[in-house]
This record gives structure tokens, sequence and C-alpha cells, in this order.
């Protein structure tokens, strides 16, 4: 084993290696303890950043939990549930935006919540957002084995051969140091975002009648066999239960939006560049995720046995709708090209989970809040015992061996949607903190660099549907067996475990170290940010006068492609 030792990760910013000397006061504020240590200089560039934002949004929640929650529910239904759910995100990720673009913290949303809120919400946070990664790891790799099951079925070869075979693959990865992590997950990101937008115009014009068959299906699949499927009940009571549950795949398709806010510490300009990435947070909704669940709705019923999710699929059946709407258009090969971009864009969001699961232990330990042995390096700076920790985890996804893929899939999601919707709940109960504590402190809202479109109202909107989510989200382990000795007790488990984990978490925290709710009045609100604004004052001087050797070249990027990330 390489030689271990305390050296500050390459990305991590100098504002959070202050933790590791046992400043438990400033740590728990997210401050700075040095004022020597503002540096917005990182390992990873502006690029590398945007693009594993990016490519952590879009992943198996979109191409492969969409097809779950068409053949349960519908075209129509998963439309309004996708297109609402994106509401609620923007809402949350503005809400995110207004405190990140006043005070970039290297700690992101958790030293925000200690900040603003309550220190035993911080860690908490912390603590809920490394469980939410964790399990996106193993649902990866789960991900990975259905896909690959197009082509060899788990009767086969079993898929624990796969999960080795990633498993392995992305622990080196990440072992290899964030630098060669960095440029790998900007390229693979890259072609995630292109080949997606390559299968959204395909299916635009697979449903005006462009492919082989000429079979101009506009909404047919809307009529016959209907735009809303039943679930559980018949009739309208059916049809509604069935869009409920399409809410659970809504929100786990759009879980890893908020990442921004763990990048904070490290963009850069940040003033400039999270105000400009929650304003296009809307477009990335509407083109990456509404557009393309209305496209697929028009090209496969819900009741089409290709499904991998439909009742009566077969084994081999696709694990992601897209797939299934080019087989059933005839384009011969294309399915196959698809299916392994899909396992590509599996294997990256695999990767990038690992990284942030193991960045989030490791900033934990930084500022006292897990064991400090997840905080130490080896002499190239990455934070090996973090990603042991994080990668044994994965491990779970064995679970694969001995269970059927798409019950294990469902599992994770159900594990990992709770997970994230504690993540959004604590994030806009921490900006409604936010906003109490800047009108008791009366700083006006032209100070801000970014305002929040509707307010501390979006935010209390917001956080009445994620709590409802959060709580019915699974509603069918009660209603769908009748008898109790036939109650879904795993998805019941699953569905709900992270709520009791969450409260004991922070009520174990307050009885352990005695802390109080923060006052308004005496928040936080200015350590470090004098520090923060020179320094990049310092940076856009810098950035500016290397921009206009470079104008020309640049505009090109800025005029037409920049929106997209």
């Amino acid at each position: 084993m390489a030689e271990v030792k305390h050296e500050v990760f390459p990305s991590q910013s100098p504002l959070q290696e202050d933790y590791s000397k046992g400043d438990v006061t400033t740590a728990e504020g997210g401050g700075l303890s040095d004022p020597n240590h503002v540096n917005l200089e990182r390992a990873l560039k502006a690029r590398h950043i945007t693009m594993i934002a990016i490519g952590g949004a879009i992943g198996t929640g979109l191409i492969i939990g969409t097809g779950e929650a068409l053949a349960k529910a519908g075209p129509a239904a998963i439309l309004i549930a996708y297109a609402w759910v994106g509401f609620i995100v923007y809402l949350v990720m503005c809400a995110l935006g207004e405190m990140a673009a006043w005070l970039p913290l290297p700690s992101g949303f958790t030293g925000y919540a200690v900040r603003f809120c309550d220190p035993a919400l911080g860690f908490t946070l912390g603590w809920t957002y490394w469980f939410k990664y964790i399990i996106l790891s193993p649902n990866q790799l789960t991900a990975g084995a259905l896909v690959i099951s197009y082509w060899i079925p788990a009767e086969k070869v079993n898929p624990g051969v796969w999960i080795t075979i990633f498993l392995i693959a992305i622990i080196c990865i990440n072992y290899f140091g964030v630098r060669f992590f960095g440029e790998f997950e900007f390229w693979l990101s890259s072609f995630k975002v292109i080949v997606i937008l390559g299968i959204i115009l395909l299916s635009f014009i697979l449903m005006l009648g462009g492919g082989p068959d000429h079979d101009r299906k506009g909404f047919r699949y809307w009529k016959s066999p209907g735009a809303f499927n039943t679930y559980i009940e018949t009739g309208d009571a059916g049809r509604f239960l069935a869009f409920w549950s399409s809410m659970v795949s809504a929100t786990f398709a759009y879980l890893g939006t908020e990442l921004v806010g763990v990048t904070v510490g490290e963009a850069q300009n940040p003033r400039r560049t999270i105000p400009r990435a929650i304003k296009l947070t809307f477009w990335r909704i509407l083109v990456f995720y509404v557009l393309s669940v209305l496209l697929v709705g028009t090209l496969v019923p819900f009741n089409d046995k290709k499904l991998a999710f439909a009742i009566g699929a077969s084994s081999s059946a696709a694990a992601s709708p897209f797939v299934v709407a080019i087989e059933l258009s005839g384009i011969p090969v294309l399915s196959h090209i698809i299916n392994a971009c899909i396992l590509l864009f599996v294997f990256s969001a695999a990767n990038s989970d690992l990284y942030i699961a193991t960045r989030t232990i490791y900033g934990l330990a930084r500022e006292n809040k897990a064991p400090r042995i997840f905080a130490r390096t080896d002499r190239r700076g990455v934070p090996v015992f973090a990603l042991g920790i994080s990668a044994i985890f994965a491990l779970l996804a064995y679970m694969n061996v001995t269970s059927d893929s798409k019950v294990v899939f469902k599992y994770f999601v159900n594990l990992v949607t709770i997970f994230g919707l504690l993540t959004w709940i604590s994030i806009l109960v921490t900006h409604i903190c936010f906003v109490r504590a800047r009108k008791a402190q009366n700083v006006p809202v032209e100070s801000l660099a970014y305002v929040a479109p509707l307010g501390v109202a979006g935010s209390y909107i917001a956080l009445g549907f994620c709590i409802i989510i959060a709580l019915t989200k699974n509603y069918d382990v009660f209603t769908h067996n009748k008898k109790w000795g036939n109650f879904d007790y795993k998805n019941f488990i699953t569905a709900y475990l992270g709520i009791p984990l969450y409260l004991i978490m922070i009520t174990g925290y307050k009885l352990i170290t005695k802390c109080k709710r923060v006052d308004p009045a005496t928040a936080d609100l200015w350590t470090g940010k004098d520090e923060i604004d020179r320094e990049e004052a310092a940076y856009i001087a810098k950035r500016e006068a290397e921009t206009e050797k470079h104008a020309q070249s640049h505009w090109f990027y800025q005029k037409f492609v920049s929106w997209l990330f």
C-alpha cells in the first residue's frame, strides 16, 4: 500500500485544509480560520466540474428508470410527474444558488446548514448525502448488469461477473488521482451529452415517421393503450395511483442536480458561474428530461413486453425504453449501439458517484464529523481510506447474484430516493433560515449576486411537496397487499429507512453536543466573505486579461454550446 500521510487532497480548497487543524468551532461554522487560505485555483478545472455535474444528472434515472415509470403509469402520467418534479428541483436549485452565490463555501450546503440553521442539521445533511451516494454506486452497477442482460441473459452469465469488472475499473480510476479522474470524466460526460441529444433528435424523427417503417406514430399510443395506466385500482383512482407511483422514478431521475452545491468551493469565479448554472438548470430540465420523457412516451406503449419492467417481460427485455423505441421502429443494429452507449452512461455515473461518496466522507472527516482516518491521504493526495469505505458499500450490488436485477434495482431506487428527498428538504429548510437571517440583519436584496425568483415562498412550496412525496412515495406497500401476511416489508424498509435514520442523527447530535438552533439575528453571514470577494476580484481581473487574447476563439462556444452546460 502507498505511504499514508496527512496532505491536502488536490481537488480540495485550502479552505477545507483548515478543518484538519482541529478548529472545531471554525469547522462547524464552515468558515475560514486563516485568511491566507483562500484560493480559487483548483485541480479540477471549470470544464471538469461542469461535466461531472451534468454527467451525474444524466444517468440511470433518466435512461433506465423511465422504463419502469412508463410501464407502470403510462406516457401522460410520467410527463406530468417529470415536469412537476422538475419544477420542484428548479426551486431547490434556486434556493441553493442564492446561498452559494452569497458565500461559496467549500463545505457546500452542509456548511450553510451549520451557519444559518442548526449544527445538527449540517451534521445530518452531510451523512445523509453520503448514504445517498454509497447506495447510488451499487445501484449503477446493478443498472449495468441490467443493460448487459439485453445481450447476455443472467441465466447464461451471472451478473456478478459484470459487477466485478465495473467495480474494479471505477475503483482504479478513482485511485489514480483527481486529475486523471477529472479528465476521464470530462470526456465521458461530454460523450454522454452528445448521445442523449442524438437520442432526442432520433426520437423526434421516429415520432414523425422518419424510421425504416415510415410509421408516423405521433400520439397514437396515448389513445391505445392509453395515456394513463391503472395501478392497484381501476378507473380514475387507479390512474391517479399510477401517476403518483411515477413520482419515485421522477425524483430518482433528478437526483444529482444539486451536485453544484458540492462543487461551489472549487468553482472558478463562483459569483458568476453559480447563478448562471442555476438559471440554465431550467433549460437542462426541459431539454434532457421533459422532452426525453415526452418523446419516449410517443414511441413505446406502456404495455409493450419488450420493456424490462413490463408485466411478463422476457429476460432479454431492454432495460432502457429508448432501446425499445429503436427496436420497434425497425432500425437494424442501432439498438445495440445505443445500448452500448447506455452502458457507458451507467459506467460514467458509477464512476462519478463513487468519487462524490469518497469526497463526502472525506469532507465530514475533515470537519471532525466522521472518524479522522477518512481524512488521511496518500502521497499523491488520494483519500484512500475514504475511497475504501465507500467502495465496500458498492459490494451491495452483489445482491444481483441471488436476486432478479430488476427487483434489486427497485430496492436501490427506494433507498436513494428517500435520502435524496431528505437532502432537498434540508437545503430548503436552510434557505428559509438564510432568508430569515438576512432580513433580521437587514442585508439588502440588492447586495446578493443571485436571488431566487420565487423567494422564500418558492422554498416553502417545494418543501411542502418534498415532504408529501417522501411520506407517500411508496404507498403501495400499504395498499397493494390486503393481507398482513403478504406485507411487502422489503420495499417498506428500503422506502422509509432514511426517515427514522435522519431524525435519529439530528436528535442524537443535539443531545451529545448540546448545540442549539441558530438565532437569525446572530447567524454568521459574513465570516470569510471579504477574503473570497478579494480573491475573486483578483481572479476575475486575471481571467479577463486572458479572455481578451482568445475572445474570437471562444465566441462559438459561448454563443451556441455553453447554454447546454
